[in-house]
């Protein structure tokens, strides 16, 4: 059972980030900002992939009904990503804009900053300060010579006390950093620092396949020791993607356990079924499953009902036959032509 770190909450529209909240899931559209129709119809598909908060770029004045048009499309919290113009975020907080990412530093003078806070208070609208390891202040830079985990987490909590300056405490943290152990190193020290939520991302991760590696070796570190309240896998690739390998983590990590577990072994030389090929058809039936439960597919009686006794169902290959079993009793052998049908019988059964 994972410890979470105990953080204060905030909400974003409905969603509860930190305190005793469930990891939520986001992304954010890629579509240009000031092409609504192409950034609702995106948000409609995020959504529906399961997609619990969405951030939006807004680069200038001219993009803010971009927020009013999200907000009447879906139901998910949007978060307006802002930079250096706080008049930008005055309009998307006024457009509805449920959570406002910005970098209070680069915003300007502090009236800007003031007048930003403020809005948002007014609104009961949380602010995301958003540290990037390449977009450090340059005084933090020469101290600490490079971009280190402390010049980060010192970096955040400068933008935090600009914040505190006007008695605005409604944050969201993320430190994020390309760099795989920067990035955790940098959390793990922001979680010793303050109670403010945290969100977690790799940034500029990659395409997809290395992409979702470096952020599973992130993110899953930081989630098993009880850091994160809200997470962004972040790719080179369709946001949809993003919200797929999410879910796919928490679900590995068992933080979230609402479909079915596969467990498979590797095959080797005693396997005497088409394994690879059955496991690819299993995981991809029990995507229309949602129950909380482990399945086994395994590739010989050694590695069966044995090995996979903790399964609540599985097969296991022997000479053209398979045995379906439940919690390490075999139920009955079918043929491997029948196997998967057979399985997800039973499945449905339990």
């Amino acid at each position: 059972m994972i410890s979470r770190r105990n953080t204060r909450m905030v909400k974003a529209g409905d969603l509860e980030i930190g305190g005793t909240s469930p990891v939520s899931i986001q992304s954010m559209l890629n579509t240009p900002a000031h092409d609504i129709d192409a950034c609702v119809n995106q948000a409609k598909q995020l959504e529906q992939a399961g997609c619990e908060l969405l951030r939006t770029a807004v680069p200038d004045l001219k993009a803010v009904p971009v927020i009013s048009a999200l907000k009447e499309a879906v139901s998910i919290p949007i978060s307006a990503d802002i930079h250096f113009d706080y008049k930008i975020a005055i309009e998307s907080a006024a457009a509805g804009a449920d959570k406002i990412r910005i970098n209070p530093g680069n915003i300007g003078h502090p009236d800007g900053i003031k007048a930003v806070a403020n809005e948002c208070r007014k609104r009961k609208i949380p602010i995301r300060i958003g540290v990037n390891s390449g977009s450090l202040e340059r005084n933090i830079l020469k101290k600490h010579g490079h971009p280190t985990p402390e010049a980060m987490v010192e970096s955040a909590m400068y933008h935090v006390s600009l914040l505190n300056k006007f008695d605005f405490n409604d944050i969201v943290l993320s430190l994020k950093s390309s760099d795989v152990a920067t990035t955790v190193r940098a959390y793990e020290l922001a979680a010793d620092t303050c109670d403010y939520p945290l969100h977690l991302g790799v940034t500029e991760a990659g395409t997809e396949r290395m992409g979702i590696l470096k952020s599973a070796a992130g993110i899953g570190a930081l989630l098993l020791h009880g850091i994160g309240d809200t997470i962004r896998i972040s790719l080179t690739a369709d946001p949809l993607r993003e919200i797929e390998a999410a879910h796919d983590l928490l679900h590995a990590l068992g933080i979230r356990r609402n479909r079915p577990v596969m467990i498979s072994c590797p095959t080797c030389g005693r396997t005497a079924i088409e394994l690879v090929k059955i496991a690819s058809e299993v995981e991809q039936r029990l995507e229309k499953i949602n129950k909380p439960i482990t399945v086994a597919v395994m590739g010989c009686i050694v590695n069966g009902p044995g090995e996979a006794r903790e399964a609540d169902v599985g097969l296991a290959g022997g000479k053209g036959k398979v045995a379906i079993f439940r919690k390490g009793q075999v139920v009955r052998t079918v043929d491997q032509s029948r196997a998967v049908d057979e399985l997800i019988k039973e499945i449905e059964a339990l």
